[in-house]
């Protein structure tokens, strides 16, 4: 395969790889990749034997491992390249740059120091699974890995449990089943969620349900491989009358009419005009007392 080799400017030029299926480069991908004075890698294997594959040579240029654990060492080294007139093409193990992955910091001080950053877009697990899993896209947050410790862990999903927006988590498929059971006591059995595995792969599978459902039926289930978790957004839930006369007694004790009800009104996911004239009454009604 011929590439389009020519010379990229100065700075970091972040690299988008497969998340599974090699195919899945992009051509300009390719060509960053050909064409960088310096290579670095999340994991120097795994982006040496993708540019094989592809037929893309490292001839005499450097590759530089960068990641979590080498990452205060090496960022300076790379950084002194860039300002020293080079180009340097970074790409994570799999997916999008920054997402779940160490470039970061990298990315962060490369433009406090002024240097060009740029990034030939491409994969992410968490886009593709949103694709495949029939869950709402229109609006979504990516949490990341859950943390490891319980108390953190039921922290972690009770802090996102109302956010309107599907949720997207990536987990390992030892802990997955774990996962689904803590969400089911924290959430409730009949949260929709998605487990995407081994996307674009050859045993890519998608299991549907709610956690009820999952956590039955999978208590059996051995995992392997790749897996994002996408969980539905929690279903709103309206407040009653005397929910609402509570909170805005509450706010007006600190607050103007005005404040309370723009507070009470977003708490309680209502319009604002409607609370707004209760929380005139309310107002009305707490100065009479």
């Amino acid at each position: 395969m011929d590439f389009e080799i020519k010379h990229l400017p100065a700075g970091l030029h972040f690299v988008a790889t497969p998340i599974g299926n090699a195919r899945d480069i992009t051509l300009r991908a390719l060509d960053t990749l050909a064409s960088a004075d310096v290579l670095a890698a999340e994991d120097t294997r795994t982006l040496r034997r993708l540019m094989d594959m592809h037929g893309v040579p490292l001839g005499a240029r450097k590759m530089i491992a960068y990641h979590d654990q080498n990452g205060a060492k090496a960022r300076p080294r790379l950084l002194s390249l860039m300002a020293e007139g080079k180009s340097v093409a970074y790409a994570s193990e799999a997916g999008t740059p920054l997402v779940a992955d160490p470039g970061f910091v990298l990315s962060r001080e490369a433009l406090a120091a002024g240097l060009f950053v740029t990034s030939a877009p491409g994969p992410s697990a968490m886009i593709a699974a949103l694709t495949i899993a029939g869950l709402p896209s229109d609006r979504f947050l990516f949490v990341g890995f859950p943390p490891s410790t319980a108390g953190a862990r039921k922290t972690f999903f009770t802090e996102f449990g109302t956010v309107q927006a599907t949720l997207g988590l990536y987990e390992s498929p030892n802990r997955i089943y774990k996962t689904l059971t803590e969400l089911c006591d924290v959430y409730g059995e009949t949260r929709k969620v998605a487990i995407c595995r081994e996307i674009t792969k050859k045993f890519e599978e998608v299991i549907s349900g709610t956690l009820g459902e999952l956590c039955e039926s999978l208590k059996d289930r051995a995992f392997k491989g790749e897996i994002v978790l996408l969980v539905a957004r929690a279903e709103a839930v309206e407040a009653s009358a005397e929910d609402l006369d509570t909170a805005l007694d509450a706010a007006l004790a600190v607050m103007t009419v005005k404040d309370a009800a723009a507070s009470v009104a977003k708490a309680l996911g209502m319009q604002k005009r409607q609370v707004y004239q209760q929380a005139l009454e309310r107002s009305k009604a707490l100065k009479n007392e």
